[in-house]
């Protein structure tokens, strides 16, 4: 019932009528229609066709487009002159949504309940196509087009995806005397082939997957020895050709820490030597102190004494 409901949505009264009168043809064309499609710009390409009496018949595409393209999406050969009515059905991960075109006696009736900026247009040999701008991973989903015509009815239902190229690094650093090789292919889909120019031991790949789709591939690669002319290769559908990078040990990182290691040891032991000093000067004036202390009660004793010693001097002399 809500098909039902959705689907008058869609199909203006008069199409009811047209479609009525195009039925004995439709019953008499219905085991010889033959299906064609005009070619897509994408790849992984496979398609489908189950033929059937009841409808003409159905194709089912599975498409893979390159991330940023303009993407055309053709669903049959027919000419907007033969056809009565076009309904493209998409269903994305975030949504669902139709954008239909009619074509009757009263001129073309349109509905887009996308409105992202995909649309119908017609090629030069006016054939309808579904247009999507700026391909993203947005756009991946399942679309499913609905075409009628004067001679009976097509479906196609086309799954799309994606391609994005990965964004490559490479890493070679030492850890308990051995080397350490690592090759990163990160946020692409499909996921990337990582492969290496060294022998050695077999290499440790990590597949990690993100969120929104995207694939991120890790090699890793032990070596006893540092190796010379070390390079991974990439390979990945978004590329004719397999890239390649080349890995060096990490001399410039390995040199900065050592340098850092001495201008801290030799900032320690130049704070030790000021401290040093600077406690014997303060021991210095410690004991300059001491010694011109202990000295001064002497000359005062001195002092003292010599008035009694002339007191005594008088008495003797007045005994006397």
């Amino acid at each position: 019932m809500k098909e039902a409901l959705e689907w008058q949505l869609y199909r203006p009264a008069w199409l009811q009528l047209k479609t009525r009168d195009t039925m004995w043809i439709y019953v008499a064309m219905i085991f010889g229609v033959s299906g064609a499609w005009s070619p897509e710009t994408g790849t992984n390409k496979s398609t489908t066709v189950i033929r059937s009496t009841s409808l003409p018949f159905n194709v089912t595409k599975n498409l893979s487009f390159n991330v940023g393209s303009d993407v055309n999406l053709t669903c049959s050969d027919k000419t907007w002159n033969e056809t009565i009515y076009v309904i493209w059905k998409i269903q994305m991960s975030h949504k669902s949504c139709r954008i239909a075109f009619s074509n009757g006696d009263d001129g073309v009736e349109a509905r887009d309940s996308c409105n992202d900026g995909k649309s119908l247009h017609n090629t030069s040999r006016s054939q309808p196509y579904l247009r999507i701008p700026s391909f993203s991973i947005n756009d991946i989903g399942a679309y499913n087009c609905e075409l009628a015509y004067n001679g009976g009815m097509e479906n196609y239902v086309i799954n799309v995806s994606i391609t994005v190229p990965p964004k490559l690094s490479s890493r070679l650093y030492t850890r308990e005397k051995k080397f350490i090789a690592v090759c990163k292919a990160e946020r692409g889909k499909p996921a990337a082939n990582i492969s290496w120019s060294h022998g050695g031991n077999s290499a440790e790949v990590e597949t990690l997957p993100e969120p929104d789709g995207l694939i991120t591939v890790q090699s890793h690669l032990v070596l006893d020895l540092e190796p010379e002319n070390l390079t991974c290769s990439f390979r990945h559908l978004f590329w004719e050709e397999e890239q390649i990078l080349s890995l060096k040990p990490e001399e410039d990182y390995i040199q900065w820490v050592r340098l850092s290691v001495v201008v801290v040891i030799t900032a320690f032991f130049v704070g030790l030597a000021f401290f040093c000093l600077h406690k014997i000067k303060v021991l210095r004036l410690c004991q300059q102190s001491d010694i011109s202390s202990s000295k001064s009660p002497t000359t005062e004793d001195v002092e003292e004494v010599e008035p009694y010693a002339s007191y005594v001097e008088r008495v003797n002399s007045i005994y006397n």
